[in-house]
């Protein structure tokens, strides 16, 4: 992580204990209240859930919020922190707390548990205050896999025999330098925590979202920095490319420098204002 970030962490913190009174989390909701289809168990590691933060001055618009973690755990820096930030510009947003490769859960495991939050948070809108027209996802590193998968391929995580007549995917989605390819670069724990040591070819290409894309996608802002060692940069290019080659609106932002997991909240990062203007052209934030 950046020397700076570290520096500013004790700022962040005395920050959010200040503004506490004002942004305070509800209490989680569990997704599967029966168990999660596949549940391997009842432990805490079985059941995944979402979490609600409300803004102090709602402006309509929602946002799934998905910490990545490699499939291997749930990176807390990118869960509250940005809920909280999300909220400071009038977003209502849901922390999903997703089913875990470390424990046991193989694709689509995952997407259902993000299918199903999707369905709750838009079947809810009006008991949320939030327009069912306007809620995206944001998701970081296996966490943006997870959210690009969201949006491409929303089907394999729709449980079979189930009548859906609310739409799981987003209405648009952030990809913070995310992991998106399994066969090219691929970054080697996610892969593994998602689709296991021997995937065969068609789980390979179903898993990589440079290969999913199709016309009619959401709009995408995806962002990246060159100096990325743990997720290479070209994952976010290849993305990039596919969108563009179907016509889906984009935009690409490559910082040259940082490494993976930079631009947390309490650091300084040309990143913020450029998702701020993006967003308030698509009507998210005034």
């Amino acid at each position: 992580m950046d020397k700076k970030m570290n520096q500013r962490a004790p700022i962040l913190a005395s920050l959010l204990v200040c503004c506490s009174w004002l942004l305070a989390a509800e209490p989680p909701i569990t997704l599967w209240p029966d168990g999660a289809p596949g549940a391997l168990g009842t432990s805490a590691k079985d059941i995944s859930t979402f979490t609600p933060y409300l803004p102090a001055r709602p402006n309509g618009a929602a946002m799934l919020l998905i910490p990545g973690g490699s499939y291997s755990g749930i990176y807390e820096g990118q869960a509250e922190p940005f809920a909280f930030w999300l909220n400071q510009q009038g977003l209502t947003v849901f922390v999903l707390r997703y089913r875990l490769g470390s424990a046991g859960y193989r694709y689509p495991a995952q997407l259902q548990d993000a299918v199903e939050a999707m369905v709750h948070i838009r079947g809810n809108a009006e008991k949320w205050k939030i327009d069912p027209k306007r809620i995206g996802v944001m998701g970081f590193s296996a966490g943006g896999h997870l959210a690009s998968t969201l949006i491409n391929r929303p089907e394999d995580g729709m449980i079979d025999g189930r009548d859906y007549k609310i739409s799981p995917r987003p209405d648009l989605a952030i990809l913070c330098y995310p992991v998106i390819s399994m066969i090219t670069k691929p970054h080697a724990t996610s892969r593994k925590m998602l689709i296991g040591d021997s995937p065969d070819e068609n789980l390979l290409r179903q898993t990589s979202s440079e290969l999913q894309v199709k016309p009619g996608l959401p709009p995408v802002f995806l962002w990246h920095t060159m100096e990325d060692k743990m997720v290479p940069v070209e994952h976010a290019q290849l993305y990039a490319a596919a969108l563009h080659a179907k016509g889906a609106p984009h935009e690409l932002h490559l910082y040259q420098h940082g490494d993976h997991g930079t631009g947390l909240i309490g650091t300084e990062h040309p990143w913020f204002a450029d998702l701020l203007f993006w967003l308030r052209a698509r009507g998210f934030v005034k």
